[in-house]
Formats: C-alpha cells, structure tokens, sequence
C-alpha cells in the first residue's frame, strides 16, 4: 500500500521543518534539508548505488525538486563525513548553484573538494571541527565528534528557537578506535541536559543485537592471512576506508610486503589521506602500481576497489580475466568490507570467479577481516539513555533497519506517538518540543546515465531490462496508402529471442491476414496498423516460444 502523498501547509513562524530527501527505506542517497525563518540548511548530499534491476545506470540521486527553486535560500550543506552515500551528490547540487557553502571536517572537504574537482566546479568551504560552534543563517551549528569507518566524522546539533536536533551522521562507538578518537558521549550527555528535541540517529545496524566489534580486532587478522599466503595478496576494500588501508600498510610491513593502490578513487583519497596525516605510511612500503609488477609474489599487496562487485571496478576485472594481475593458485584475496543490499550477487559472482582462478578468498562470513561503520542496537541504546530526547526520527537505513531504531527509542520510554517513521519526502514540523508529521511528499529516483542526469525514466529502465531479459523483435512492413494491401513484407528482424529467424516465418502469413483484415475494415490510420502488427506477433511469441519481447512494429505507406 503506498503512502498518500499530500502537500503540508507553509510553515508557520517560529516553526523548523525537518524533510528527509534520501537515505530512508534504503543505504544510500543520504540528505536531509532543514528549514526555518525561510532559510534552508542541508545536511548531507549523497549518492545510491544501482542494482541490478537498474541497468545502465551509473548513480542514484536525490531528488531535490523541493529546493529546486529555493536553492537561493540554502545557507549551505554541512557534510557529516566523507563517504560517497554522504558526499557523492555534491557536485550535481552544486551544478544548479555553485556557490552554495559546503561545511565540513578537514578531511571530508578534501575529498569532496578532490571530487568537485574533477567536476570543473571551485566550492565555497568552511572547514570546522569537533567542538566548534558556528552560525549559518538562522541556524546555531555544534559540531561533535563521532567514530566511523572514516576519520574526521562529525555528527551536527542544530539549534534554532524552534528546539534543539542532534542528527548523527553515520557513527558507532568503538571504545578502542584505530585513531584514537572516539565518539564524544560527554558532548552527547550535555545536549542530553539542555534538551534534545528532535533526534535523527543512524539505523544502518540498529536490527543487530549487542555492541560493534572494535576495528583493532581486524588488523591482527589481516597480519595472518598475509603471512600465510605464499603469493600475491589483493585486498579489496571502500576507496574511503582510510582505516582499513591503514592496517593493510601495517601488516605489509610487518609481512616484508609492499603496498600498490589500485583503482583511481583509491589512489586519489589515501593520497588525500597521507597528506593531510590522517594515513600513516610506513618507510618504503607504498610503491607505484608500475613498479610492483617487478617484486615477487610474496612480497607485494594490491589494495584494490571494488569490493561490492561493481563490474567496472578492479576486482570484477581480476575475476574475468580482464585486467592485468590474474589472480592464480597460491593468491589471496581479501574482501574487507560489508556488503550492502543489493549488491550480494554481484559480490558473490565475484568471489566465485576468483576462487574458480584457484585463489583464496578471505571474507566477512569466514573470517573477521571487517567490522561495520555503524553503531548496533546496544549502542544505540545507550545513545537513547544519554540523550532522553523528546522526539526521533530514524534515518539512514531500510525499512526494517528504521523500524528496529523505532523500537529501541521505545524500549528506553520514549513514547511510540513521538518515534516518527519516514520515508523520502516526510515532512516533520517541529514546535516547542512537539515533532509532526505536516505532509508526504512524491519524491523519485534521479538517474545518473553517462552524462545524461535525470533524463533516465522508471519506463526507460523496464524497456532495458525487456530488452535484456526477452529480446527485441522488428517488424517492418510496406502498404498502399489508398487499399491497405500489402506491397512488402511483413520483414522480421530479432536479437535475443531465437536462434534462427527462420522461426517467424510462421508469424508471417498471420500478420499478413491481420493487416489485410484491417484494410478490408477501412483501417488505413498508421499507428493503427502497427498496433495490429504489434497484438498478432505479441500473441504468437508468448503462445509458441514463451517469451515477452520488446516488439517495434514499423508499417510504411507507399
């Protein structure tokens, strides 16, 4: 049953309006706008990676029609962190409107400025850190620090007269984290003091039982597969993951291994990473790619993209002999990273290629080489104990990732009438502590196709997937315009539906008689003829081969 989709009144004065734009019922697409006094503020612009049921399409984003026409209002975007389902979107946005400021720790401004680059587009910045506190526009900005999969996460407590929200960002609170920092509880429990009004937490783990794993559990594993593996070791991981690629650096160097990057996103954010310091590179273990194809097998490590098996990705490449390293008996190859959904058979047709080459494959279900960027249900827990907030609104996961976030903020008192759960285009007021839901929005999915942005449609989408799964079918015939009779044809031409042409050659003489039927009923109207054409071969595919081709009946008058 779909949600009835409503307008909400304009917003009353004194009022904050809180509208998820991407990143509820799915992993990705995160993007939230707040707006009061007539001011919006976005926080987070990312993007959604298509499935397989999307074919073509290279990325998903927001669709941001509701500020479309308002983007002179936007006092910026805070960035919570620097993941592309965070960040990835920021160059289409700023396409529309370039100066929009985009705020942000150190090293999520470079990375996004690294990507903006590449888009030819100069950013307004604002660099921030844990701790500070700024104004942008009507809004009182915080900005505290939360442990992920990445350095230098924030997540952002917005203050304006209308309450106080605190929305996270991806986070979790690994006591032990690779770099120290962690997530600041005390800063959590002071907000917890002054009231929060509203909270918008991550859900992406919230239906897993008990705590995260600590990421230092990871690194001593790494260390072991490499030491055993007498060739080649590949380890495919987030080209973000600065984490992770640190504790590959470590354990080559503990293994006498040298470290080549792989893929160009990789290359370009632990380059970004090494110099701002957030990447610790041991003394002569990074080498150039050009370079490694010369060190024996034993000493080298390919840290690589394309760990989620997307096709055009290093990874993929390997498994189907496509790329130069082959991997053979006697590699291993590491998948340190979480799938996301939707991409498990991607993934798995990846390590079943590989393993067919003879190597070894070491992931999540068979070793501990990965531990999630997100905080799980005990976690939260204690967020919800510390904080006491008056409202929620889960964001950042499926359906059932939001209900589960739901049901915890209710296990810890917080009454059912006051957990809100969304979707994309939920519109919340929120008013002297009271959070409600003001209206429904009809937000699509924004296809990025090649260059095209947007152009891409859900029926242009079903004709490929048509096109890939049932074939295609041509029909083209010649008539007099004045009778209707037949002068050439019916030519039939197909790709994917049968082996032979031949096949349709008993189709023929039934479009034949279909169409002279037609003529002798005074039916001389073009795109009538055609569908005629299209109704009598339709019938005879699905009856005789079962199959429901895309079917383009061209009838010509001579």
């Amino acid at each position: 049953m779909s949600t009835p989709v409503y307008d909400p009144q304009p917003l009353a004065k004194g009022t904050l309006r809180v509208t998820p734009i991407g990143g509820l019922g799915e992993v990705g697409r995160n993007m939230t706008t707040y707006e009061f006094d007539g001011k919006i503020l976005i926080v987070d612009c990312g993007v959604l990676f298509p499935e397989e049921h999307q074919p073509g399409v290279d990325l998903i984003l927001p669709d941001i029609s509701p500020v479309r026409d308002r983007l002179d209002d936007v006092v910026g975007v805070v960035l919570t962190h620097g993941h592309e389902d965070h960040i990835g979107a920021v160059p289409y946005l700023l396409r529309v409107r370039e100066d929009i400021p985009i705020i942000g720790s150190g090293l999520t401004l470079a990375l996004t400025q690294a990507k903006l680059k590449e888009h030819r587009l100069r950013p307004v910045s604002q660099k921030v850190t844990e701790g500070e506190r700024i104004t942008v526009g009507p809004f009182d900005l915080e900005f505290i620090a939360v442990n992920h999969s990445i350095p230098d996460a924030l997540a952002v407590a917005i203050r304006t007269p209308a309450g106080l929200v605190l929305h996270t960002g991806d986070y979790k609170m690994d006591q032990l984290p690779l770099d120290g920092r962690i997530t600041d509880l005390r800063a959590f429990a002071r907000l917890g003091e002054e009231g929060v009004d509203l909270f918008l937490p991550d859900s992406t783990n919230a239906d897993v039982p008990g705590f995260t794993p600590t990421e230092r559990a990871i690194g001593p594993v790494i260390e072991q597969v490499m030491h055993q593996t007498p060739g080649r070791v590949v380890v495919a991981s987030f080209s973000s993951h600065v984490h992770r690629v640190q504790q590959v650096l470590d354990a080559a160097a503990a293994n006498g291994r040298r470290v080549a990057l792989l893929g160009r996103s990789m290359v370009r954010n632990m380059t970004i990473a090494a110099d701002l310091g957030y990447l610790n590179v041991p003394n002569g273990v990074l080498i150039d790619y050009k370079k490694a194809r010369d060190i024996p097998d034993n000493e080298i490590v390919y840290m690589s993209t394309g760990s989620q098996g997307e096709p055009m990705a290093v990874l993929s490449r390997m498994a189907n002999l496509e790329h130069e390293i082959e991997p053979r008996p006697g590699d291993t190859v590491i998948l340190a990273s979480s799938l996301i959904p939707g991409n498990e058979n991607a993934v798995y047709r990846v390590i079943d290629g590989l393993t067919k080459l003879g190597a070894n494959v070491v992931h999540k279900a068979n070793a501990r080489v990965h531990v999630s960027g997100h905080a799980a249900a005990g976690e939260l827990l204690y967020c919800y104990n510390i904080l006491t907030p008056k409202n929620v609104l889960p964001v950042h996961g499926e359906y059932r990732h939001l209900m589960a976030n739901a049901k915890l903020a209710q296990d810890t008192g917080i009454p059912a009438e006051n957990t809100i759960i969304g979707q994309n285009g939920t519109v919340v007021d929120l008013r002297d502590g009271v959070a409600t839901v003001a209206g429904q929005l009809d937000l699509g999915f924004v296809y990025v196709d090649g260059s095209s942005v947007g152009a891409i449609t859900d029926a242009d989408l079903k004709d490929r997937r048509v096109l890939g799964e049932e074939g295609f079918v041509s029909v083209i015939v010649v008539v007099d315009a004045q009778t209707g009779r037949i002068i050439s044809g019916p030519e039939i031409q197909a790709r994917g539906v049968a082996e032979d042409d031949a096949v349709f050659d008993k189709v023929k003489p039934k479009i034949a008689a279909a169409l002279e039927e037609a003529a002798q009923n005074g039916v001389r109207d073009n795109h009538a003829l055609s569908q005629t054409v299209r109704r009598t071969i339709g019938r005879w595919v699905g009856n005789s081969l079962r199959r429901r081709p895309m079917i383009v009946p061209v009838v010509i008058e001579a």
